[in-house]
């Protein structure tokens, strides 16, 4: 899917088929960042999706043919046909693997007691043809791809270690004074596919949020057109229409209800658990479920730009995006597998070249070590210390490590209400110093009412029609107060965001918005009250009073972030003295007032002059800038498109309590991702020398190497 971004950029969601380990999500991800117009693209190998930014239009051919050239599939929609078939293959796969290797492996240990299995040799080369050639196919096909492409990736790794490791059986019955490790290559294979049936299950997982979203579109609507109801496809529903939805059905739309009365259950998509009582000019979500009564909705948005869609791409675009720390990660893991191969090599040739003069050393350390595999045979050891360190090296771990954190990590955050679009504030959230807040709709409810007006007869009606073309709260406050349908027609409606909205009815042209002068409303200012004014011309006509409340779970948050070193601030369109009475109540310490949107980025940059991380919070049109600017950004899912479009996560349920988790799930994960990283470096800088002095045996280094990624995997899902 593409959708068009500030600025000309366009963001395009793919789905990469064919990868294998982080190594093939590289090489995919280096094919579509050389091609003309790609500012970012980043590939995710455990959803095997791609999220692609570009600076200016790219046909969707390119992108295919410069995937295809690197040996990779790519696709515009979820290949869920493909990922079932893709999963049942690794299930089965991993289950001939098992069946073949175990008892395999049983015969193996039998013969190691000096227990005689009659031609065990010819057995080890029997069952491991089954478990390489058969449950291995797709490895040595991802491996062979890789190679014609000139790169090299896990599979390869898995595959040289698997068929040296059976090579040796058809070696050892061939009459060569070689030992057999035939069963290794079996368990080699079983091992990575036993790792990839894990990886493909925790894909599935990951993909289950969005597809439980997709449930919940409703297939069909029922839309009033003269007086009579006519079912249509839901996607073919468009703003304007009228649905009618009985009790027991799926809102197919977001709309406003124009008759009826009903409870509306919306707690699969926002979180919240109470049904919602709601009647005329109650806002509605698509894939809402009806509960209780008949309602008429007209529909304000059309399904693919629903808040149902939004929240599907944002799920999607969190796992194609990654953290600034995986660069690292990345540039290593570049260079890992030609320089395992290059090590191995050096082992194999030193221990061919050296092994009759180090023999006795070699006994020296049997004696020590009992496992070390020692043979009258030169080849023989240093075959088996080739086997040992290409096994032991195999990176399952590595491209697991950050992967596997971010997904459970976002996860998380998810089921926490706050959907993470841009995964890298993930680590930029640990060195925010200030926080910024957008008053109304942001600390306060955003569901303005109007408890005064004063306006001159028959001058409410033409307000209120040239206030329901603005998305603003206040705005909304305002055309609440009628529910007819409008009389008047607007003509060249403009809104000029943090001041107001002028348009043309009749002759006149109206002007609703910020007060030219604040000290006319003095009294209602000094009680932190919102005064909206109107003026017919340049004449002022009338006024209204507006108040929202503060929500409920702000105060809370507000010192939770205080307690964590994090300096709160207010800043806001909104007069001074309505700023100073929520921002006192709150504990703001710093609170900037009566800003122009323009005037929220010159503050965010003159803290970040200062060197520190800024964290902004807004839901509305004039704070889209400020949300850009910040390094880390959050919108509410009530707030604006624009402002949710330039955010780096939103809230979907709850209050601003949910930064504070936000904060937590950040530190967890990032904890996390460390944890993972430290271990798989860790286990590969110790391992793979004490694999290539033949310290490490080719079946203690197959086991050390599984244990290596679940110890990964499980790290990651002990996240919280």
């Amino acid at each position: 899917m593409m959708e068009k971004q500030d600025k000309g950029m366009e963001k395009l969601n793919l789905y990469v088929m064919g990868m294998t380990c982080a190594t093939c999500a590289r090489t995919v991800e280096k094919a579509i960042s050389k091609l003309p117009g790609v500012k970012l693209a980043t590939v995710n190998l455990a959803t095997n999706s791609a999220f692609i930014i570009l600076e200016k239009p790219l046909e969707f051919e390119e992108i295919r043919k410069a995937v295809e050239r690197v040996g990779y599939g790519i696709s515009t929609e979820q290949p869920e046909e493909e990922e079932r078939r893709r999963h049942k293959r690794v299930k089965r796969n991993f289950l001939l693997s098992i069946s073949f290797t175990l008892p395999l492996v049983i015969l193996m240990v039998l013969h190691m007691l000096k227990f005689h299995i009659p031609y065990f040799p010819w057995i080890e080369i029997a069952i491991g043809a089954v478990v390489l050639f058969v449950a291995g196919f797709d490895t040595f096909k991802g491996a062979f791809i890789a190679v014609k492409h000139l790169h090299s990736n896990m599979d390869t790794l898995i595959s040289l270690g698997a068929i040296s490791s059976w090579l040796t059986a058809v070696l050892h019955v061939s009459g060569l004074p070689v030992d057999s490790f035939g069963s290794i290559g079996a368990m080699i294979m079983a091992i990575h596919l036993t790792g990839r049936f894990i990886e493909s299950n925790l894909r599935d997982r990951a993909m289950r949020e969005i597809k439980g979203l997709l449930s919940l579109r409703p297939r069909e609507a029922r839309v009033i057109v003269e007086g009579k109801e006519e079912f249509i496809p839901a996607s073919a529903v468009t703003a304007g229409m009228v649905v009618l939805v009985k009790p027991g059905e799926r809102v197919p739309a977001d709309g406003t209800i124009i008759e009826g009365q009903t409870s509306i259950d919306e707690s699969v998509i926002t979180g919240e658990p109470m049904p919602l009582e709601k009647g005329v000019g109650g806002i509605v979500i698509g894939g809402a479920l009806n509960l209780n009564g008949a309602i008429k909705v007209r529909i304000d948005r059309p399904l693919e730009s629903s808040f149902l869609s939004r929240m599907m791409e944002l799920l999607k675009q969190v796992q194609g995006t990654r953290i600034p720390i995986q660069k690292i990660a990345d540039r290593i893991t570049n260079y890992f597998v030609p320089t395992i191969l290059a090590l191995a090599t050096i082992s194999f040739v030193f221990w061919y070249v050296s092994f009759y003069s180090l023999e006795s050393f070699l006994s020296l350390l049997k004696q020590i070590f009992p496992w070390v595999l020692l043979t009258e045979n030169r080849f023989s050891f240093a075959l088996t210390c080739f086997i040992s360190t290409i096994v032991i090296a195999c990176p399952c771990a590595l491209g697991l490590a950050i992967p596997m954190a971010l997904l459970r990590g976002t996860t998380v955050a998810s089921n926490k209400g706050i959907l993470i679009k841009n995964a890298e504030i993930i680590q930029t959230a640990l060195t925010v110093k200030y926080a910024l807040f957008d008053k109304t709709g942001t600390l306060t409810e955003g569901k303005p009412k109007v408890t005064y007006y004063q306006l001159p007869e028959g001058e409410l009606e033409k307000v209120v029609a040239l206030e329901r073309n603005s998305a603003h709260p206040l705005a909304g406050a305002i055309a609440g107060l009628q529910d007819k349908e409008d009389e008047f027609v607007v003509k060249d409606f403009k809104e000029v965001a943090g001041f107001g909205v002028t348009g043309e009815i009749g002759n006149s042209v109206y002007f609703v918005g910020k007060p030219e002068d604040l000290k006319l409303y003095e009294d209602y200012i000094s009680q932190g009250k919102t005064v909206v004014e109107v003026r017919k011309g340049n004449k002022i006509i009338g006024f209204f009073i507006i108040e929202d409340k503060i929500r409920e779970d702000t105060e809370d948050a507000i010192g939770s972030l205080m307690e964590f070193g994090v300096v709160p601030v207010l800043i806001t369109g909104d007069n001074r003295k309505s700023a100073e009475i929520v921002g006192g109540k709150l504990g703001f310490k710093h609170i900037y007032a009566e800003l122009a949107p323009e005037d929220k980025v010159h503050i965010i940059h003159k803290f970040q002059g200062e060197g520190a991380k800024v964290l902004m919070t807004g839901d509305g049109i004039n704070d889209a800038a400020a949300l850009k600017a910040a390094d880390v950004s959050i919108s509410i899912s009530d707030g604006t498109d624009l402002a949710i479009e330039n955010a780096d996560a939103v809230i979907v349920k709850g209050g601003l309590s949910r930064i504070i988790d936000f904060f937590g799930v950040s530190k967890s994960t990032f904890r996390k991702v460390k944890e993972n990283l430290v271990w798989a470096f860790l286990y590969n800088v110790l391992a793979i020398p004490l694999a290539m002095i033949g310290l490490i045996n080719p079946i203690f280094a197959e086991v050390a190497m599984a244990l290596s990624s679940i110890t990964v995997i499980v790290n990651s899902l002990r996240l919280k």
